[in-house]
């Protein structure tokens, strides 16, 4: 074995495994977030390119949220723990925001003259906004415990 090999495999020993966050219900979660990826993004790019004078805080909070999934999306698939403590901080920002945005527009319905993804917790797409981030934090913290026990 050349010194090379030696250093390759020594590192390779040393390394942890990225732990995968995509098995089971983690494709189920990678899937829909891809799902409100397209759906966020694709909506905003929409009403911000034709319409964005109309209401620029709910097309810019809708980019915003498309964003927030994608780098969500990304972090599951990634893996590792890394990947997985930035998906669990994401995840929780982003119920922060659909419990603010969703008690905004009910508290406050004329500061907001088009929905965004998080209007009403997210009714107009079946509530997913909300359920979506508990699900997540919950499969990722079920993730962590297994991770902790090998």
């Amino acid at each position: 074995m050349t010194s090379g090999e030696a250093e390759m495999t020594a590192t390779q020993e040393t390394k942890p495994a990225r732990t995968r966050l995509i098995g089971g219900p983690g494709m189920l979660l990678v899937w829909l977030y891809g799902v409100m990826v397209v759906g966020a993004v694709s909506r905003s790019a929409v009403q911000i390119s034709t319409e964005f004078d109309k209401a620029p805080l709910a097309y810019s909070l809708s980019a915003v949220a498309g964003v927030v999934y994608g780098f969500i999306t990304y972090s599951l698939v990634r893996g590792g723990e890394t990947a997985r403590r930035a998906a669990l901080v994401c995840c929780a920002a982003e119920l922060v925001g659909v419990l603010t945005v969703g008690t905004w527009t009910l508290v406050e319905p004329s500061a907001f003259p088009d929905a965004t993804v998080w209007s009403d917790y997210g009714m107009g797409y079946l509530f997913i906004p909300v359920l979506l981030p508990l699900s997540a934090m919950y499969w990722l913290r079920k993730r962590e415990r297994s991770a902790g026990s090998r």
